[in-house]
């Protein structure tokens, strides 16, 4: 018991003061509280991905009740502004980007539909805006087949659809992007700053010097990792939940469907395990500025290919592959989905701890490779 009691107290000894080291660094407290606050508050009300205050100009010339009743049609809070506009104007009014939709209607479009010919609208889209392009183009098809929908069956007395059909969304009723925005930003965080604190730990002995005093110390590099990893880890889990439950919780009226505690608990798995890519990469640079040009692409990539930005199903078979092989990040963002969003037990995310386990201790082992060599050659 005395042989594992000594590392454990050196362990803890150095944790100490890796804690201390980053409560005198006003700075890098000041970056942590911003970024799990105000940033996630920001991102989740400000960033929408739904279609909102939308645009759109109408070229009648059809000058029916049905035209005119798809023009009273498109209104707030989907539309900002619903004008009519004429032909010629299309061109100057999309160029401008005063209007991100154009619809036009044709002649004698009502007599047609009514007679059952086939007829067709227009629909011009400024595709710059793309998020409003293809969700509006959406929400505008929906709302004209409603209202030809509704003239025809007020003119037969019984709709032409033999299907009803009842969406049920589950986990997010209201189609919010902020609930889902907000908790993909304090997962980010989680990756950012367990990198870059971790990383900038190690950077910050070696270029004042410090890191000596460790070397004549009775302490092993193993114990010397572990506890940077531990202390900066320990300093995000805990901005992490308060974000988790001040910010997105109460603030922001997100619901939190799982178990909390789980939560930490493969947080914590993750944490650590990027925590050793930060020291990874600590040691494959010199100073900050290397250590900083090193980090940026590896979470940018990290990040844009993880899942949460964009569905891992539309990327190519071979790099969703080499992301879940090589990343944890990707295993994370759907253990939080899991627990958080519907509400899913250790029975169902184990394979995703799993998988966050084995790539963190292959990162580990290659991180104290690199740390033995650089540090204590």
């Amino acid at each position: 018991m005395a042989g594992i009691a000594t590392p454990v107290q050196n362990i803890l000894r150095l944790v100490v003061k890796e804690l201390r080291s980053i409560r005198a660094d006003p700075v890098m407290l000041i970056l942590v509280a911003y970024t799990f606050s105000i940033a996630v508050y920001t991102v989740a009300t400000s960033v929408k991905l739904e279609a909102r205050d939308l645009t759109i100009g109408i070229v009648d010339e059809d000058r029916s009740e049905l035209s005119r009743t798809l023009l009273g049609a498109f209104g707030p809070p989907l539309f900002k502004i619903s004008r009519q506009i004429g032909a010629s104007e299309i061109d100057s009014e999309m160029t401008s980007g005063r209007l991100v939709f154009v619809l036009e209607i044709p002649p004698n479009f009502q007599a047609d539909l009514l007679a059952g010919r086939q007829t067709s609208v227009q629909l011009n889209i400024d595709a710059t805006a793309m998020t409003q392009a293809g969700n509006g183009a959406v929400y505008i098809q929906q709302i004209i087949a409603q209202e030809i929908a509704n003239r025809k069956a007020g003119r037969e007395t019984v709709t032409s659809l033999p299907i009803n059909l009842v969406v049920r969304a589950r986990f997010n009723p209201n189609l919010d992007s902020g609930w889902f925005s907000s908790v993909m930003q304090i997962l980010n965080n989680i990756t950012l700053l367990t990198i870059v604190l971790t990383g900038a730990a190690l950077i910050r002995e070696r270029e004042q010097g410090t890191v000596e005093h460790l070397l004549v110390m009775p302490v092993t590099p193993i114990e010397i990792m572990l506890a940077k990893m531990v202390a900066n880890a320990l300093v995000i889990l805990l901005a992490a939940v308060a974000s988790l439950v001040v910010v997105v919780e109460w603030a922001l009226g997100v619901p939190i469907a799982g178990s909390l505690l789980l939560f930490v608990l493969g947080s914590a798995i993750y944490a650590f395990t990027v925590a050793a890519l930060g020291i990874l990469l600590g040691t494959l640079a010199t100073t900050m500025g290397q250590f900083g040009l090193l980090a940026i692409p590896v979470f940018v990539v990290t990040q844009l290919l993880s899942g949460a930005t964009t569905p891992m199903e539309s990327m190519p078979t071979w790099l969703q592959w080499t992301m879940r092989t090589l990343s944890p990040t990707p295993h994370f963002v759907t253990f939080s989905q899991g627990v958080l969003y519907r509400g899913a037990g250790l029975d169902v995310v184990w394979p995703e701890i799993a998988k966050i386990i084995t790539i963190g201790a292959a990162y580990f082992g290659f991180a104290l490779a690199r740390f033995r060599k650089v540090i204590f050659a």
